[in-house]
């Protein structure tokens, strides 16, 4: 025999010297099982795979270290880097890479295709290139300046638009994303005045020729770029912050409801 459960039963009293916690919001991220997703994989390698294509193409084409010193060279460098990891992720259910780092790769590799596209294959413009990835003269480098310059520039839009849980991206993060581009133009500079007057490609880019425009005028067009990139990082988030979530899965908690009993 059991006693019988009495009907009141009184509170218990705190225990002296134990702290109350404080009440503490649990992230959805801590409870949200991620997914496989394996064609979001795919296409990130596919992707990945076509910008280390077209990085080899031009080293092929072109002198190693020029061509790696290209800003665009270099982004889509990094956007391997990025997306191979992340393919790996979206194809074991993994958390995402941070959105500080995607958000800057993305940048990066807008920045490059816009640079060329409106100031460097622009024959209206002062800056025009003859550089081979600007004014390609074979099968080679024209196949390499598309990949760099439309193909994998579109594939990232898609890949951020399409394949991306949206509202990742924050204002705080862009001024942080402007570090790399900062640290570009020093390299460049840095490099220009190394090299020897009249060496071919002493400068990388029209527009930051100190020999040909002075610096008054180079940094003045550094100035130009940095705010640009600057709008541009801005946009990102805003846009990151007012499109629609694209991914329509349910996500897996491990909770399941059972229904009432009786």
């Amino acid at each position: 025999m059991t006693a019988p459960i009495p009907r009141d039963i009184p509170d218990l009293p705190a225990i002296p010297g134990i702290p109350a916690l404080p009440p503490s919001s649990v992230p959805a991220s801590a409870v949200v099982t991620p997914v496989r997703r394996p064609l979001t994989a795919v296409f990130r390698l596919l992707t990945a795979l076509a910008a280390a294509a077209a990085v080899t193409l031009a080293l092929l084409e072109g002198d190693a270290l020029p061509t790696l010193s290209l800003f665009s060279v270099q982004a889509a460098i990094l956007l391997t880097l990025t997306l191979l990891p992340s393919a790996r992720r979206a194809w074991t259910a993994r958390r995402p890479l941070p959105s500080a780092l995607t958000g800057a790769i993305l940048l990066y590799v807008t920045v490059g295709a816009l640079v060329h596209r409106v100031l460097l294959t622009d024959p209206s413009t002062p800056y025009a290139d003859t550089t081979p990835l600007a004014a390609p003269t074979s099968w080679q480098t024209t196949l390499a300046a598309h990949l760099l310059h439309t193909a994998i520039p579109i594939a990232a839009l898609l890949d951020w638009l399409l394949l991306t849980a949206p509202g990742r991206l924050h204002l705080r993060q862009a001024s942080t994303w402007l570090l790399y581009p900062l640290a570009y133009l020093t390299f460049t500079l840095t490099r220009g005045e190394l090299l020897a007057p009249g060496t071919p490609g002493r400068y990388l880019y029209p527009f930051l020729d100190v020999a040909a425009h002075g610096y008054k005028s180079t940094l003045g067009n550094a100035l130009l770029l940095g705010l640009s990139c600057y709008a541009l990082a801005v946009l990102l988030v805003t846009l990151d912050h007012l499109r629609p979530n694209p991914i329509r899965h349910r996500p897996k908690t491990g909770f399941r409801l059972q229904p009432p009993v009786g």
